[in-house]
């Protein structure tokens, strides 16, 4: 594995290399989440392979520069949502309700402006080119958020799989590599892990 100094450095490399990749993900995330505001929900299936998309993209990223821990992780963890949301009901995706809904959004928010990493003359360029899509944490944010949104897609294993990513990132980001702000990460994976014990029986397509 990496040094903590070679993984900062891989992934400053991609922020600010890909940053065009970054921008077309915003505008992806943009249009998925004008959707859902607008009451358009993919079905639950559909919804997870959605999500699985970003996670694989990570991945190639991470084995262009050569770090295959950041790569294998990813690719697994993207196989896994693609699988079990494959075997998710077509029945439509929900809103969660209000409380989980809110968490859902602040974490999409917190993702979608991930300050570190990206080199930046004006902050009005994290609106647009964080690198969600590019690097674990702001890209595991936004999905969770997205599965915390949609109530977990009620499924335990699709919200136990993205809650135990985001705590693995989230607490070596902040411990590991000293991104303090990773720190939100771990709240929401935390959370995510709370709504998926609650989960007993998917939800009716009615």
């Amino acid at each position: 594995m990496p040094t903590p100094g070679q993984i900062h450095e891989g992934l400053a490399a991609i922020a600010n290399q890909w940053s065009g990749v970054a921008i077309l993900w915003h505008v992806a995330i943009g249009g998925l989440l004008a959707g859902l505001l607008l009451e358009s929900w993919p079905t639950r299936r559909n919804l997870a392979l959605l999500l699985a998309l970003p996670l694989a993209s990570v991945c190639v990223f991470a084995w262009l520069v050569h770090n295959p821990f950041n790569g294998t992780l990813f690719a697994a963890g993207a196989v896994a949502l693609a699988v079990i949301g494959a075997q998710l009901p077509r029945a439509a995706s929900r809103r969660a309700p209000a409380p989980w809904a809110m968490a859902g959004f602040a974490l999409i928010a917190f993702g979608w402006v991930y300050p570190h990493f990206l080199e930046s003359g004006s902050w009005l360029r994290y609106l647009y080119a964080a690198p969600v899509g590019l690097v674990p944490c702001p890209t595991l944010a936004v999905v969770t958020g997205f599965a915390l949104l949609a109530g977990g897609l009620d499924s335990r294993a699709a919200s136990l799989t993205l809650a135990t990513l985001g705590l693995f990132y989230g607490l070596f980001g902040v411990f590991g590599l000293g991104v303090h702000l990773d720190a939100v990460l771990i709240v929401g994976a935390a959370a995510l892990a709370t709504m998926a014990l609650r989960i007993t029986t998917p939800r009716s397509s009615a």
